[in-house]
């Protein structure tokens, strides 16, 4: 018999950051490191990770970390994981080769850390534990739900899937590991919660493949698709379709390349030999306009609908958007980057473009609905379920559909991140205890060392404005010999811009020379009296608050 724990460090009450850890006795079994996209408040930050410190301080007890996808938001911590902690990673082919990607994309040598390749036919033991894997649908390929098996039964983790029975082959579910790693029993399924809010949604994607071959045959000049670069199922229909109708194909975007490439050479992305074009730069003598020409636009988030704003307004070095281009818009907006996605829609008509928007409810969903997660219950009839991955909304939402499934509250175990779920002897034991958790800013190369206060002056900057003021003082003859120079950036006024300059620098002046007054000038104090007091005149006259930012230059020194 085991003491097993189960808590999240991210990926509950929230979209993204998906990063989950079971703990066998003395084992630690890390479920995914992902990252999520930060909200319009947070300022010039590029991604949040999950506060793993938990995992550093207990580094020697942990066995490694066990991927589902390539999805970042379930991947995209790695690289910050493995520069702390020396473990191995295990994950499909496709997973572990774009995860190598992302380490490379890092400056990481990969010969330094230790990934390995699995398939569900993999079974790992550690101790008295084993791990094994199989496989399901979802929008990429070689996606695994993981199974630990413990003496008091399996923990599964089961993220992102569904079970369409029509996809390709490829990414079918493998039913007969499910109704193997239930025969051993099942303690506790981790099943993902996003997808049930999903009711009455399609579980097919006919009404996009009729719409794409109609236009591709009624429309006889070049055709833009606008796709995300991890839908590949989705991404092969359309190649499919082109080359039905003798259509050449070209695929672009940042990154796009390198995962057409992966998938390529993984025989996940098919496309006959002299369809794909390389396309060349804009010049006078190339316009890259074929009538036969599809182009793909693809990135992640919000890089489909920046890409097509950028070609609309002639700024992209290989496609303009003419008022004769036809653009399908295959990427429904995920969250927060709604508005982005609605400016692009505006775009797009102002510059004449028929468009045709293949909405959400046109398109089936990767996540698993309602239905799924009851024949999933049904299937491993575990004793336990933990709702995952979704907002707390999301969370209550499977905890409904695992009542009417025939589950009593008690089975039922609904989580915040940093909670953790303690099952001795097979059984849970009520009562929370807590680990540190949290989110870790990622700006640029810096990592986790951005605060509130940089995060603050960053929204003050971006809603009030910033104001610089320059003196050049001689202290010693009490004398200040050149300035203010007043430099202001988005500051909104409605006086004159010259009455407000003039303003700050009979403050500046009178807080210096009150100053000069004194046997002894304290430099820092000047310049927070500056600050101060030019602060209190703006916000007296204008009504703003914008950032100041005062420099002194003594010439003594």
């Amino acid at each position: 018999m085991s003491k097993i724990k189960f808590f999240a460090l991210g990926g509950l009450g929230e979209n993204g950051k998906n990063m989950f850890v079971i703990e066998v006795d003395e084992r630690i079994f890390i479920l995914d490191a992902g990252l999520k996209y930060p909200s319009v408040d947070l300022y010039g930050i590029d991604a949040v990770i999950p506060d793993f410190s938990y995992l550093v301080e207990n580094k020697e007890r942990v066995q490694g970390i066990f991927l589902s996808h390539g999805h970042e938001d379930h991947i995209g911590a790695v690289p910050e994981v493995l520069k702390q902690l020396d473990i191995g990673v295990f994950g499909t082919h496709f997973t572990i080769s774009i995860l190598e990607d992302l380490l490379v994309e890092e400056g990481m040598n990969l010969s330094d850390y230790r990934l390995y390749r699995i398939n569900d036919d993999k079974v790992l033991k550690f101790g008295n534990i084993t791990v094994s894997f199989y496989n399901v649908s979802h929008s990429i390929p070689e996606t695994v739900n993981v199974a630990i098996k413990t003496p008091d039964g399996a923990i599964v983790y089961a993220p992102d899937f569904n079970f369409d029975v029509g996809q390709d082959e490829r990414y079918r579910t493998s039913f007969h590991k499910i109704c193997e790693v239930a025969s051993h029993g099942v303690l506790a399924l981790l099943s993902e919660s996003i997808g049930t809010s999903n009711i009455n949604r399609i579980n097919h994607d006919y009404a996009m493949v009729y719409s794409i071959n109609e236009i591709l045959q009624t429309h006889h000049k070049r055709v833009i698709f606008s796709t995300f670069s991890t839908d590949l199922d989705r991404i092969q229909k359309i190649i499919n379709i082109s080359v039905e109708n003798n259509r050449r194909i070209a695929i672009i975007g940042r990154k796009a390349q390198k995962i057409v490439n992966i998938a390529i050479n993984s025989g996940y992305l098919k496309i006959p030999s002299g369809k794909l074009v390389n396309l060349k730069y804009i010049d006078n003598e190339n316009t890259n306009d074929d009538d036969d020409l599809v182009v793909i636009v693809t990135g992640t988030r919000h890089e489909p609908f920046y890409m097509l704003q950028r070609m609309c307004r002639k700024q992209d070095r290989l496609i303009e958007i003419k008022s004769d281009d036809q653009v399908v818009i295959v990427t429904p907006p995920v969250p927060g980057t709604e508005r982005m996605a609605a400016k692009t829609l505006d775009v797009l008509y102002k510059r004449g473009a028929e468009v045709t928007n293949i909405t959400k409810e046109m398109l089936k969903s990767s996540h698993a609905d309602a239905n799924d997660l009851k024949m999933l219950y049904s299937m491993l009839n575990p004793k336990y379920i933990i709702p995952i991955i979704g907002e707390y909304r999301h969370q209550h939402q499977q905890k409904n559909v695992a009542l009417s499934a025939g589950y009593q509250e008690e089975q039922i175990i609904i989580l915040e991140n940093g909670e953790v779920a303690t099952f001795t002897d097979g059984y849970y034991l009520k009562g929370k205890d807590k680990v540190s958790s949290g989110d870790v800013l990622v700006d640029g190369s810096l990592v986790g060392d951005i605060n509130e206060v940089v995060l603050r002056d960053r929204g003050m900057m971006a809603q009030e404005g910033l104001v610089l003021i320059s003196v050049v003082v001689d202290a010693r003859l009490h004398k200040i010999l050149s300035g203010p120079e007043i430099v202001s950036k988005g500051l909104i006024i409605s006086e004159s811009i010259e009455k407000v300059n003039n303003l700050i620098s009979t403050v500046t002046s009178d807080v210096i020379n009150e100053y000069f007054k004194k046997k002894y000038i304290d430099w820092n104090a000047l310049k927070n009296d500056i600050r101060d007091a030019v602060s209190k005149e703006l916000r007296k006259a204008m009504k703003k608050s914008p950032i100041v930012i005062p420099t002194i230059i003594d010439v003594e020194i």
